[in-house]
């Protein structure tokens, strides 16, 4: 007797169908195995959360660490970012003794992003000069800081770039980008239940629950990524052949830029990233500046903001899975900032935390609209056998504008409050990101454009009588 009765497969079939990116596993790559490889995105979401959510809060706020040098710490992870497009690159060609191209990248980046964590919240207690740590000389802090942050950033963008490969690999070519949507689906998932998990646990702060809370992400980023990779990538004897010839990196980035639009498509990526990215390292210490908000609150607007990116992610990916013109979905993104930017700005003379929630919601669906669409539109246009690349070189774009942007954003902050109050202060980085966002509309005209051109011929052809 079958234990399955025809309403309970009629159920199973209709879970299925709602649950998001269900569709994007294969017989070869099931749902099951999906899902445990995109585990590493959880922990590249984790580091995420609390680099520019929890601690550049406990930074400033609690610290009393400057936010210029909050923001150049924050930043500090992204200066790895450039490097993307060559660690993607090279694990396409990598040769090793045991027949793995991705399996080495992952577990240095993984180690990396461990080793940061693990001495982070000394580092940071030094900086801030809390308790014994006071007698420390300066340079101590900051060299721990710094060394902590950008060993963080190394792991970060190496497992993120080399598992983003790894699933392209076992994914066939018409999944891969319900697969990519998956995983960037999983990264802001990633960020939304740590932070709601640093904010439970650093609801009353202390100097040891800033330990705990970041030694705790070190051992999480190892448990995931372990579970991530076990049993993910087969050995291929082939790629162990040492006489196989070495792949110019130069010549295939080469390629890559003089593809249609590549160079035009990385510059709206990386205005509109800027645009997006500046008032991440601001948005929590505004909040509790400006708003008079606990650390416990701030951190859940980083869920807030994660929430809304992944509404946007989601949404993206169901109209593109339908035919949507990606550059149309970006500029979509663009046009839902605008106001979101300037909700936060009406919310601090209103004083209202919904305007700023409503606000910091929106700035995350506009955020993943843009991301989205610049994403597909990268991987739609990749030369043949250069996805690996096409992916590398837009987390470097993105992942450099929003270092160079966060940096920006809390230097003028902290260089406006010299002359003018802290409120107007925050007020005017949010007020250049609607500037910026408007250069990324004029940016992106051309291949909008051109799109709508395309389509508009087509019609005229198609209606043509013989």
């Amino acid at each position: 007797m079958n234990v399955y009765s025809k309403p309970s497969r009629s159920w199973l079939h209709i879970s299925l169908k709602f649950l998001p990116f269900a569709d994007a596993a294969t017989a070869d790559l099931p749902l099951g195995r999906l899902l445990r490889l995109s585990l590493f995105q959880v922990s590249v979401g984790m580091a995420l959360a609390m680099l520019i959510g929890t601690l550049n809060r406990v930074m400033i706020v609690e610290l009393k660490v400057p936010a210029a040098m909050v923001a150049v710490m924050i930043a500090l992870p992204l200066l790895f970012a450039p490097f993307r497009a060559l660690i993607g690159f090279r694990s396409d060609h990598h040769r090793s003794a045991l027949g793995w191209r991705r399996v080495p990248y992952i577990w240095m980046g993984t180690l990396l992003q461990f080793g940061g964590f693990a001495v982070m919240p000394f580092a940071l207690l030094v900086l801030g000069r809390m308790g014994q740590s006071a007698s420390a000389p300066d340079w101590v802090g900051h060299l721990g800081a710094a060394v902590a942050f950008l060993l963080v950033g190394a792991g970060m963008h190496t497992t993120q770039t080399v598992g983003l490969a790894l699933a392209t690999d076992l994914s066939p070519p018409e999944a891969r980008p319900k697969v990519v949507g998956l995983m960037y689906s999983m990264l802001l998932l990633g960020m939304i239940a740590s932070s709601l998990v640093f904010g439970y646990l650093l609801k009353d702060f202390s100097p040891g629950a800033l330990i705990s809370s970041v030694q705790a992400a070190a051992v999480a980023t190892l448990v995931l990524n372990i579970t991530a990779l076990w049993k993910q990538e087969a050995r291929t004897q082939r790629l162990g052949d040492p006489n196989e010839k070495d792949v110019d990196f130069v010549s295939a980035l080469k390629m890559f830029s003089q593809g249609n639009n590549a160079l035009r498509r990385l510059l709206a990526v990386g205005l509109g990233t800027m645009a997006f990215s500046m008032s991440d390292v601001l948005l929590e210490p505004f909040g509790g500046e400006v708003l008079r908000l606990s650390v416990s609150d701030t951190t859940f607007l980083t869920a807030v903001l994660a929430l809304g990116s992944l509404t946007g992610f989601a949404w993206a990916s169901h109209v593109l899975n339908r035919g949507a013109d990606p550059f149309r979905m970006a500029a979509t993104g663009v046009l839902v900032g605008v106001p979101a930017f300037l909700a936060v700005l009406i919310s601090a003379p209103q004083a209202s935390l919904l305007i700023f929630a409503l606000g910091t919601l929106f700035i995350g669906v506009g955020a993943g609209l843009f991301g989205h669409g610049t994403l597909t539109a990268t991987m739609n246009h990749a030369p043949a056998g250069q996805v690996g690349l096409a992916l590398g070189a837009w987390g470097a774009v993105q992942a450099t504008a929003a270092g160079l942007a966060m940096g920006l954003g809390g230097i003028i902050r902290d260089l406006m409050a010299l002359v003018v109050d802290s409120g107007t202060a925050y007020a005017f980085v949010y007020s250049l990101e609607v500037v910026l966002l408007l250069v990324t509309l004029f940016a992106m005209y051309p291949l909008i454009a051109k799109k709508l051109h395309q389509s508009s011929t087509s019609y005229s052809t198609q209606g043509e009588k013989p």
